[in-house]
Order: C-alpha cells, then structure tokens, then sequence
C-alpha cells in the first residue's frame, strides 16, 4: 500500500522550528517550563522541540513522559512528578482528533497550581468533541471521521505523517 504522506521529514522539522519560535515568543516571562510528552510519539516530539529550545532560548526546558491507555485514559501516570506551583507546563502529543487525550491529559496538573498550561500537537484534526484548544500546532486538517492519521517515528525522529 502506498502512503499518503501529508508531512515529511523536512516539512516536520520546520513546523517544529515555528513551534519552539512560538513557545520561546508565549513564554517569554519564565525560565522554566516542563515539557509533557504524551507516550509514545509526543515524547519524541517533545524531545526534538526541547532540542531546538535549548539552542534558541535561555529558557530551561525539562522533559516528563506521560503514560496513559487513550482509548480508557483512567490511569495516568508521569515519569516525575516535580513541583508543579507556578509552572509553565506544556503537553505534547501528535494527533489531535476529538480532544480527549489533551483533556485526559491534564488530570496529574490539576491538584497544583500552575501558572499556565498549554498543549502542543503536530496535526489538528477537526473533530472537536471536548473543550480543548491546542496553543501550538504543525498542520491543521480537515478530515473525515474515517480517516486516520499516522505519525511516524524511527528513534528519535519524526520521519513524516500520512493518512489513509
């Protein structure tokens, strides 16, 4: 079967320059943030913006895995669990579809008292069916509902996204 890539290696590592450009100009007032990657392929994203950070900013970025089953996102666990008072927090994940991984997502932050959170993903669908607003995003889509859209990764790379 032949892929219908709508993102390649080299379009992804622009996006991702925007993105931290973006991050870098919203955050401008901190020196500290948390970078939330949602396990597996938003970990991976959040490590290549993290990289493309640290050469652009003076702001200090620190990764954390997010761990949790998207399909029944119950349990949520995190790599580390720091203070998060007062954080600029970001989660990160590839595909948005209706909204509710992101939403799920901010369970573990909401016992704290961050001072801002916000969300990052490669590609944005537009089937809504939770409040969520992404703040940083590559591509948004329009698709059908019986589409999907895979991201690829080999290691630590974004090698392209396609759909079928």
């Amino acid at each position: 079967m032949e892929k219908n890539y709508i993102l390649d290696r080299e379009t992804i590592g622009k996006k991702f320059y925007r993105m931290a450009y973006e991050i870098m100009e919203e955050n401008f007032d901190t020196n500290h943030m948390y970078l939330v990657g949602i396990k597996e392929n938003g970990v991976v994203i959040a490590r290549n913006v993290k990289e493309i950070l640290d050469r652009i900013s003076e702001i200090k970025t620190e990764i954390i895995e997010l761990s949790m089953d998207k399909q029944h996102p119950s349990e949520i666990s995190l790599s580390s669990s720091p203070d998060f008072n007062n954080a600029n927090i970001i989660i990160i994940d590839d595909v948005s579809n209706s909204g509710k991984t992101m939403l799920y997502a901010l369970k573990p932050f909401l016992e704290a008292q961050p001072k801002k959170i916000q969300t990052l993903v490669l590609i944005d669908r537009s089937h809504k069916k939770f409040p969520v607003h992404n703040d940083y995003v590559g591509l948004s889509i329009a698709t059908t509902l019986q589409e999907h859209i895979y991201v690829e990764v080999h290691g630590e790379d974004v090698v392209g996204a396609w759909m079928e």
